[in-house]
């Protein structure tokens, strides 16, 4: 009988990890996809919410359509009169994969229960999750009544990497004692620097929203034809954004340094810092790309992207290196044991 509920145990903790190793993955998805919504200017491709053009399933040609369509939709669609398929089912994909993704993250909330009785923490912070993204879809669709408000769309943006964060923080917590974590030396000093890293980071995407919304200003104002003049016109926050991300470079490069030069032996710790700083200068030459390759539309939602990783990444490290202090529970402990 103790057999059979080791193995029922460790079961149901295979699957949450599996589960939200997964819902991770797919919110990064959603977020790539939602970047892949604004640079293609498919925000308002579904004037309503949550229909879509008043149908669960939206139309694929403007015949499907009621002959008024125009102006019953008209004044929400952003001076966009003429009905544009595209732009619709990119918007109206990106909400399919929006629920996909609620329903997997109450799946991680449900996966989470039998952590009730061994670490509660996992089980709230799951609830959270769960809260969140339902706040995010009624969000999302404030986006639409607001008709892209710029304060609403960041704010949708920035709950996106809070909901990312939680997630990591359960998952991490679930590999507990799953994952050996190399010996850490001078651990204050790392800790400062990772919390710099990480503070100065969301404050470079929080800058980068700034100028994504100057740069929706300028293509109302200059227009596709324009293209090639939108960079020059985007204002002081632009050179900021971009004078900042040598900052941001320096920051991941002290940081692999620091962690080569404090650990002992190579591991998850490692590994992932140096993952990090590949993914920092992958992201600063897509900002590069962006900039003097007049914005290519393929550039814009890997460089948003590339960004909410990064951050997820640091705050991984962060919570290994201080799973001792982070994790520690007593209902955990007695489970399973922390090595670091």
């Amino acid at each position: 009988m103790t057999n059979s509920r080791l193995i029922d145990h460790n079961n149901s903790n295979r699957l949450f990890r599996r589960l939200a190793l997964l819902t991770v993955v797919v919110v990064y998805l959603l977020i790539l996809i939602g970047g892949i919504v604004r640079s293609t200017g498919s925000g308002m491709g579904c004037p309503d919410w949550p229909k879509c053009f008043g149908s669960w399933v939206p139309p694929t040609e403007v015949s499907q359509l009621p002959p008024n369509y125009q102006e019953i939709y008209g004044a929400k669609l952003k001076g966009e009169v003429e009905f544009n398929p595209t732009k619709t089912w990119i918007e109206y994909l990106n909400r399919l994969f929006g629920a996909f993704t609620g329903v997997l993250v109450f799946g991680t909330l449900l996966a989470s229960i039998p952590f009730l009785k061994k670490d509660r923490p996992i089980f709230y912070m799951s609830l959270t999750a769960f809260l969140l993204t339902g706040f995010q879809g009624w969000l999302g669709s404030k986006v639409v009544s607001a008709e892209l408000s710029p304060f609403i769309v960041t704010l949708h943006m920035l709950l996106a990497i809070v909901i990312v964060f939680v997630l990591l923080y359960v998952m991490a917590r679930s590999y507990v004692g799953k994952v050996k974590v190399e010996k850490v030396g001078n651990k204050p000093l790392i800790d400062k620097w990772l919390k710099w890293t990480i503070g100065l980071s969301l404050l470079q995407v929080l800058i980068g929203t700034q100028v994504r919304e100057a740069m929706d200003d300028v293509i109302v104002n200059l227009g596709n034809e324009g293209r090639n003049k939108w960079v020059e016109n985007l204002g002081i926050s632009f050179y900021i954004h971009r004078s900042y991300s040598i900052i941001v470079l320096i920051l991941h490069v002290g940081l692999v340094y620091l962690l080569s030069k404090y650990t002992q032996t190579k591991g998850i710790v490692s590994k992932l810092s140096n993952a990090l700083l590949a993914t920092i200068i992958i992201e600063i030459v897509t900002g590069i790309i962006l900039a003097y390759l007049s914005v290519p539309a393929v550039a814009q939602p890997i460089h948003l992207t590339l960004a909410t990783v990064a951050v997820g990444m640091q705050f991984v490290v962060w919570l290994l290196i201080n799973a001792e202090s982070v994790f520690t529970h007593k209902t955990a402990l007695k489970v399973e044991n922390i090595n670091v």
